[in-house]
């Protein structure tokens, strides 16, 4: 868990408390089985649970006081929010921590696959579909597709229910930051198909370009 601002799409630039929970439901973190799963391009450390501020907590009201913890004291006009992201969330987050959170005067978030059902009450959704994986979610605030993926087309998508349509230049999974020929090459592309097709916008990784988390 950690405190930063978002770095992409429709709410880039807005002050967040990050919620990152390990497991995948399309790869297991390894790389020894990245060339064989559903999704080979995460760029996350998604196994374990000892990154920043990380940890197992027993129950939502003891996550929710964490979660609250890093939310800056003096920030009395601003709304508190919390993204819940992965890995894929959906596999943890349950509907008796969007209460708390809820409860605590955060706005809740979440950035899925969308392939597991949500529990009721999140505020924001951010769908990010991967490769050939069924989504099983109808409706989203802002669809978030990496670009280029050979089998998911902008154009599997353009009737999808979303308020807003981003590409997300693919990056090389290996590189955190510094030279990224294929990146380079893929924002290229996903500027010109915006270009094409104004349904949709670019959105690149800001938090990155910065250097921060």
């Amino acid at each position: 868990m950690f405190y930063s601002l978002q770095g992409e799409g429709a709410r880039a630039g807005r002050a967040a408390v990050f919620c990152r929970f390990s497991k995948c439901n399309l790869w297991n973190g390894r790389e020894a089985s990245r060339t064989t799963a559903i999704c080979r391009f995460c760029d996350t450390d998604i196994i374990g649970t000892d990154g920043q501020n990380g940890g197992v907590f027993n129950n939502a009201q003891a996550l929710c006081e964490a979660i609250k913890a890093l939310w800056p004291p003096s920030s009395a006009k601003a709304k508190p929010y919390v993204i819940f992201t992965g890995g894929e969330p959906a596999l943890q987050l349950d509907e008796p921590l969007v209460q708390q959170m809820h409860e605590a005067g955060f706005e809740v978030a979440i950035e899925t696959n969308g392939t597991l059902a949500l529990p009721a009450g999140i505020d924001w959704i951010c769908l990010s579909p991967k490769s050939t994986a069924p989504l099983v979610l109808e409706r989203c605030d802002e669809l978030k597709l990496v670009f280029p993926q050979d089998d998911a087309p902008p154009e599997r998508f353009v009737d999808f229910n979303a308020r807003y349509f981003y590409l997300s230049p693919m990056a090389d999974p290996h590189i955190e930051t510094g030279e990224d020929p294929i990146k380079q090459s893929n924002t290229q592309a996903a500027l010109d198909y915006c270009l094409q097709h104004p349904q949709w916008q670019l959105t690149l990784q800001q938090h990155k370009l910065l250097g921060i988390d």
